[in-house]
C-alpha cells in the first residue's frame, strides 16, 4: 500500500465531473491541507475534530459563515477541478472575498487544458444577435421538458408532492409556445418569470402550503423562500462547473447577461432549478425539515436527476446547433 502515499488530487482528476457525488457546503470550520488530504476541522470543546473532504469525487464547495481556508488547500481543490464558492448563513447570498456586491462569483480552477471546442463554437454565434437569442430559446425548451420529466418523477409522488399533472402540461405547452413567438429576451425574461410563478401556485397546490409570496433573500422567517434560496445556490455552483467544464466564460450569457454578472451561470442553472429544487423546497418546509436534511435532499434530487450531465450535455448540443447556423 506504499504507493498509496504517492498520489496527488491532481493524480485522482480521472473522475468526471458529470459523474462525482458530492456538493459541500461549510460553515464554522477550517479548511486545511493535512497529511496531503484537504480536510475541514470543527472545535468539539477543547478537541479539534478533523473531517476529509474527498476532492476527486467533488464537484462544489460553498464556504458559509465563520469559515477560512488555506492556501494549500485551495492549490488542490483547484487541482482536483473542484468550483469553490463563499456564501453567506444557510448557503445565500453568494459572494466572493473581493466582491461583495455582486450575486455570484467564484474562485474557479485555473487550467490551459480545458477544451476550446465549445467556446469556439460559443463564441461565433454569441455576436449575432438573433443567433443569441435562439440560444436563450433552446435553454428555455429545455427547461420546459426537463420540469415535465422531474415532476412527474414516482420518488416525488413518494415523497408527497403529487401535483396536478394536466395543469402543469398545458401550464409548460403554453410557455413552449410564448417561447417560440418571443421577439428578444425581455419576452423571453417575462415569459420565465411567468412560469415561474405558476409553477409555484402548483407547488403550494400540490402539498397544502397555503399563502405564499416569493420573496428573495432577507425573506423573513419563511421556510420556503429560506429553501429556495438556498437551494438555488447549490443549482448555481453546478452550473458554474458545467460552464468550468466546458471552458465557456461566465460572462458569455445568452439571457441573463444584461443585468447579472456572470450570468450564464444563471442560465445554466436554470435548467434545473425549477425541476429539481422548487419541489424540494416545498417538501422541506411542510416537513419541518433544518437546512441539513433540505440540503441533503436537494443534492439527491439533483443527483438522481444526474442534473450536470443534463447541463453539460444541453450547453454543448447548444453551443454546436447554433454555430452551425453562423452563416
Amino acid at each position: 500500500m506504499a504507493f498509496m502515499d504517492d498520489l496527488s488530487p491532481s493524480d485522482l482528476k480521472t473522475i468526471l465531473h458529470s459523474k462525482r457525488a458530492n456538493i459541500y457546503y461549510l460553515q464554522h470550520c477550517r479548511v486545511l491541507v493535512n497529511g496531503g488530504r484537504v480536510e475541514y476541522v470543527t472545535d468539539a470543546g477543547k478537541r479539534s475534530l478533523y473531517w476529509n473532504i474527498p476532492i476527486a469525487n467533488t464537484t462544489t464547495l460553498l464556504l458559509g459563515t465563520g469559515t477560512s481556508i488555506t492556501q494549500a488547500a485551495i492549490r488542490e481543490l483547484a487541482k482536483a477541478g473542484v468550483m469553490v464558492g463563499f456564501c453567506g448563513g444557510g448557503g445565500a447570498p453568494l459572494f466572493s472575498a473581493n466582491e461583495m456586491d455582486v450575486d455570484v462569483a467564484w474562485f474557479s480552477p485555473q487550467s490551459e487544458y480545458r477544451p476550446t471546442e465549445y467556446l469556439q463554437a460559443w463564441v461565433r454565434f454569441w455576436f449575432d444577435d438573433d443567433l443569441r437569442l435562439a440560444a436563450a430559446k433552446a435553454f428555455q425548451q429545455a427547461r420546459t421538458q426537463h420540469i415535465a420529466s422531474e415532476w412527474q418523477r414516482r420518488a416525488l409522488r413518494d415523497a408527497g408532492f403529487a401535483p396536478d399533472v394536466e395543469r402543469l402540461l398545458e401550464m409548460l405547452d403554453r410557455t413552449r409556445r410564448q417561447i417560440d413567438l418571443a421577439q428578444d429576451t425581455v419576452a423571453l425574461l417575462t415569459e420565465e418569470a411567468r412560469l415561474t410563478k405558476a409553477l409555484f401556485k402548483l407547488a403550494v397546490d400540490a402539498v397544502g402550503y397555503g399563502d405564499f409570496t416569493r420573496a428573495k433573500r432577507g425573506s423573513g422567517t419563511d421556510p420556503a423562500n429560506r429553501f429556495l434560496d438556498h437551494g438555488n445556490y447549490l443549482a448555481y455552483g453546478l452550473g458554474a462547473t458545467a460552464a468550468w467544464v466546458l471552458g465557456l466564460p461566465h460572462g458569455l450569457a445568452v439571457l441573463h447577461g444584461k443585468t447579472r454578472r456572470g450570468g450564464l451561470v444563471f442560465d445554466i442553472a436554470d435548467l434545473v432549478k425549477d425541476a429539481s429544487i422548487l419541489p424540494r423546497a416545498f417538501l422541506s418546509a411542510m416537513g419541518g425539515d433544518d437546512e441539513q436534511a433540505f440540503r441533503r435532499g436537494c443534492i439527491e434530487a439533483l443527483t438522481r436527476g444526474e442534473s450536470l450531465d443534463f447541463m453539460i450535455d444541453t450547453v454543448k448540443a447548444i453551443a454546436l446547433e447554433t454555430a452551425s447556423r453562423v452563416e
